[in-house]
């Protein structure tokens, strides 16, 4: 296992949120205060930036243990986040990143699984698991072969014969060396000018599906300071293969389905019903770079749940 110690200032916090135009007002040094009865009492830090800050550190832990070399050799190309957020964290308050020692499994198939955990102030900021396997681990039979020319789809809109809204975004190098900066990730173990090397990390494609969703939001008229939505958790699964193929200034094309809430999809057996979301990254041939579940809920849902849990 190892364990490292960080700390997050509020400049990490505005170049993550600038750096993939994340508008959400918890992130926002003063827009907080807007939101009616914020429990965190200041900002608080990107799901995204903490998911690519365990992306560094997994990496710098392969590369240490030798497991970049298995991952190679039996076409592991599928690279999957499991997240489940527990609390938030605020700038400028010392947090420690655990991974646990790697499972190797060959049942089904050859699967690496690091469990991880942040903690801070004595309290569970999030767990999950970092897994490598030869075929994505969530929405892996979602396909996207008949889908139309998304070049001529208006962006922000529902792509026709579908249930996706579209958004359209182009990749720059310079908001990914700041996200990865912003999540204390060293940009120069991914981006190296004099020495053509150009690697994409993994989440930062997937960050940008956050906005997204914020703009469907917007557009759908969502009151963002009366009711504010906090994620609960994030399963992503990234193709390494496709990521080693983007560059400066490529389209990524980020689809959006939201599920209708159901008393059969709430968070923690609880009575709060989820507001799940699916999204996709794909590139110009449709081939697909990442595939994601968020689910969220209302603040407002949590807040009255612990409220009901106090001792009268």
């Amino acid at each position: 296992m190892i364990s490292e110690k960080f700390i997050f200032e509020q400049i990490h916090i505005e170049v993550a949120r600038n750096a993939s135009d994340d508008f959400n007002l918890f992130h926002d040094k003063h827009k907080w205060l807007q939101i009616h009865h914020n429990p965190f009492k200041g900002p608080i830090a990107l799901g995204y930036q903490l998911n690519t800050l365990i992306e560094y550190q997994m990496r710098l832990y392969r590369k240490a243990c030798h497991e970049d070399q298995i991952i190679l050799e039996n076409d592991l190309r599928f690279s999957n986040y499991q997240i489940t957020f527990v609390n938030a964290l605020k700038p400028n308050t010392p947090f420690q990143l655990d991974i646990k020692k790697t499972l190797i499994k060959t049942i089904p198939s050859l699967t690496l699984a690091n469990r991880i955990s942040i903690k801070a102030a004595g309290k569970t900021i999030l767990l999950g698991f970092k897994k490598e396997t030869q075929t994505p681990l969530f929405l892996g039979d979602v396909t996207f072969s008949s889908l139309p020319n998304l070049n001529v789809i208006p962006d922000k809109t529902i792509i026709p014969g579908t249930s996706y809204f579209l958004k359209r975004k182009f990749l720059h190098n310079g908001n990914v060396k700041n996200f990865l900066s912003g999540s204390l990730a060293e940009q120069s173990d991914y981006f190296d000018e004099l020495s053509h090397i150009e690697n994409y990390p993994e989440i930062f494609p997937c960050s940008l599906a956050s906005g997204a969703l914020l703009e469907k939001a917007q557009l759908e008229h969502h009151d963002f300071k009366r009711n504010p939505m906090v994620y609960t958790s994030h399963e992503i699964s990234v193709d390494r293969k496709h990521l080693s193929t983007l560059k400066n200034d490529d389209k990524l094309y980020i689809l959006v389905k939201q599920h209708a809430e159901s008393s059969d999809n709430t968070l923690n057996q609880s009575n709060i019903m989820l507001r799940t979301y699916d999204c996709f990254g794909l590139l110009h041939n449709h081939d697909v770079l990442f595939r994601l579940r968020m689910n969220l809920v209302p603040l407002e849902e949590i807040l009255k749940s612990l409220d009901q849990k106090k001792p009268r």
